[in-house]
């Protein structure tokens, strides 16, 4: 073993032991690498050179527009949280299935891919099932491990399902390691990879995981006992106005992208806006306010929908020039309405400050993996990483197999967008530089982290049931619970791999 490898060897054990030591995750991944590049430099081991190298790579982050779409989609899912949205669609359901015990699991997991398409935070999702959805599945008879592993399996189902924020993170670095890979290939102008492949090519598989635990639950549920309850009366206006905003704002924004009416940026602007005229609708105020609102909303959809129907941009002094005016004006408005409504009720304060908060700690992790990629390049780890690719017997599909099982293993003590900023920029390289296609190798991480947050010990969703379940559902039967759901979560990543096509048709179909 070289000097460079004994160093490589010592930053990697250092690495998971700062992050397992329980400091911050960014200051583990920056501060690691920096001590272990100092004292190499000392004994001739790293050129410290290197290093002028990072300013540069932070102003790429700060400048970074596509990034910007981050804190935008996480306003959006907070705001959606905070306005109780979620309480009304899950009430409406329950009403409905009146007490089934597969009625009602088959409910919570239609429920929570809505909700999924609508915010993507793990946290805020999982702990909103368990005070709404625990109790009501409880009282239908539902297995209290049962509900607490399908209720940890769909409040992380943002994570692959479109608009999702590890979508964002993923398309800005397969998208960056990709170019790399394919210019050092040999390949000057390979067909860029944007978030909009990797919405489109998630969509498909997705769904395909969805329907999976909907057949796991199905089995393992059965009807009402007899005799069921009086069915309470759901009048149709109820049904409508609780469901068809979220779903119109999740078409807007994904149907925007999809499009190529906008950009990944863009729609995340636009469902930002989307979410806090909702909220300021659920927001206690005038009837006035209301219509503004409203007209505001809708004056946004008829817009999204002529740029989706292919109208094209209006000339001005045109009649359909003016009225895109009129209605631009009638949407700043409407938001400037919701904004003050969403301030006077408290939701907007709070929506900002968790906003800032979550956006502070992703960027935080982006720009110290900025750091750790630099200082593994000093010592040589590419070529080391892409020696031992080009030595595993099987050619790709092996070097595929193994950077899953690297993913799966660090799910259970890393988060996932510490493992992308790790694995991609570090691992990726030799299997981005083959014809191996990028969209399809993106969405396969992707649905490998979803089982990071369902593994032991260090399990966000886990964390986040145990905060809030009630005592008598201990640690063990979460454990329990969850485990069925990451070996549908290991068939369904099984079926991705025997059918690349699940992930690169729909891309395929749209965008070329």
């Amino acid at each position: 073993m070289t000097g460079e490898e004994g160093a490589l060897l010592v930053l990697l054990l250092g690495l998971f032991g700062g992050i397992l030591s329980g400091i911050p995750a960014m200051l583990a991944i920056a501060g690691v690498p920096l001590i272990t590049a100092l004292i190499a430099s000392v004994f001739g081991l790293f050129d410290l050179s290197f290093l002028n190298f990072f300013p540069g790579r932070v102003w790429g982050v700060m400048s970074n527009r596509l990034l910007m779409a981050v804190p935008l989609f996480v306003l959006m899912g907070v705001l959606l949280e905070r306005a109780q949205l979620a309480e009304r669609m899950l009430g409406v359901l329950g009403k409905l299935t009146r007490g089934s015990p597969r009625g009602m699991g088959l409910s919570v997991l239609a429920f929570s891919t809505l909700i999924a398409a609508s915010t993507g935070i793990i946290g805020a999702t999982v702990v909103m099932l368990v005070l709404i959805s625990l109790p009501a599945m409880r009282q239908a008879g539902i297995d209290k491990r049962l509900a607490a592993g399908l209720i940890c399996a769909s409040g992380t189902l943002g994570q692959v399902i479109p608009p999702s924020i590890i979508l964002v993170l993923l398309g800005d670095q397969i998208g960056n390691v990709y170019l790399e890979a394919q210019q050092a290939a040999g390949n000057f102008a390979p067909d860029p990879v944007s978030v909009g492949d990797l919405f489109a090519g998630a969509l498909i598989p997705g769904l395909l995981l969805v329907a999976i635990y909907a057949v796991y639950v199905a089995l393992r549920l059965g009807p009402a006992p007899e005799p069921r309850p009086p069915r309470e009366p759901v009048p149709a206006s109820e049904i409508l106005f609780t469901f068809l905003p979220p779903i119109l704002l999740i078409l807007a924004v994904l149907g925007s992208i999809l499009a190529g009416v906008a950009t990944t940026t863009e729609a995340a602007g636009l469902g930002a806006v989307g979410a806090l005229l909702m909220a300021a609708q659920a927001a206690k105020g005038g009837r006035a306010g209301r219509w503004l609102i409203a007209s505001a909303g809708l004056a946004a959809l008829v817009l999204v929908g002529m740029g989706m129907a292919g109208l094209g941009r209006a000339a001005p002094g045109t009649l359909p020039g003016l009225l895109a005016t009129g209605a631009a004006a009638l949407i700043a408005a409407g938001t400037l309405m919701a904004a003050l409504r969403t301030w006077r009720a408290g939701l907007l304060q709070g929506a900002l400050t968790d906003t800032v908060r979550i956006s502070g700690m992703v960027f935080g992790i982006v720009v110290a993996a900025s750091l750790l990629s630099l200082v593994f390049r000093g010592f040589g780890g590419d070529h080391l990483v892409e020696e031992l690719m080009a030595s595993l017997p099987g050619g790709g599909m092996t070097a595929i197999f193994l950077v899953m099982a690297v993913i799966f293993l660090l799910g259970f003590i890393l988060e996932a967008v510490e493992i992308i900023y790790i694995v991609v920029p570090l691992l990726g390289p030799p299997i981005l530089g083959t014809d191996i296609s990028p969209v399809w190798f993106a969405i396969l991480i992707a649905m490998n982290l979803q089982t990071s947050f369902l593994t032991p010990p260090f399990g966000f969703a886990l964390f986040y049931f145990r905060s809030v379940a009630p005592p008598d559902i201990t640690t063990l039967d979460t454990y329990r619970g969850v485990v069925p759901f990451v070996l549908l979560q290991l068939v369904a990543l099984g079926v991705l791999v025997a059918l690349p096509e699940l992930a690169t048709w729909l891309p395929q179909a749209i965008f070329r």
